[in-house]
């Protein structure tokens, strides 16, 4: 029987206040997550050769990575992934307009405090909140930070004996 390969599961993050503060965050937010799994499955391929998939949802649940991206302030502690054993990874947009960064600091801050480790990506270069490109050094934190949570997601839960050794 073929184990299921694990997926990565990309959190769009928004700040939850209405009367035009989230509305306006909608478009642009779900621009990263759409633009972040389009990075990864066309860079990224398990062990085996074949693709990896990416899930972007409301939760992740059931999958063995997770991403989130923003673009703005939000909840941190009410808005990360909980699953202490899933790795995890913020993607804070360096923008003109709203403080990604601010998120970014709050949310590993409060996974910290739990015990969670979480990699932390945030771009050198400040956009304009409407370009939709992924910088250099933030997809290349991107493909790592993947790369290294699957090899985790992968291997979790295996047993293997006499790896680079005699039994």
């Amino acid at each position: 029987m073929k184990t299921a390969l694990p997926t990565i599961g990309i959190r769009p993050t928004i700040d939850g206040r209405r009367l035009g503060v989230r509305e306006s965050l909608e478009d642009q937010t779900m621009n990263m997550a759409k633009a972040a799994a389009a990075l990864i499955e066309a860079n990224i391929r398990h062990a085996s050769g074949e693709p990896v998939k990416c899930v972007i949802a409301d939760t992740c649940n059931n999958v063995g990575v997770s991403l989130a991206v923003t673009p703005c302030w939000c909840y941190g502690s009410e808005t990360f992934d909980m699953d202490p054993f899933t790795p995890k990874a913020i993607w804070g947009f360096n923008g003109t307009e709203r403080p990604g960064a601010v998120y970014l600091a709050a949310a590993l801050a409060g996974l910290n405090q739990k015990g969670f480790p979480a990699f932390s990506i945030y771009g050198k270069d400040v956009q304009d909140a409407t370009d939709t490109s992924i910088p250099e050094d933030v997809a290349e934190k991107i493909l790592r930070f993947c790369r290294a949570g699957l090899a985790v997601a992968t291997l979790r839960g295996k047993g293997y004996l006499s790896i680079g050794g005699c039994s």
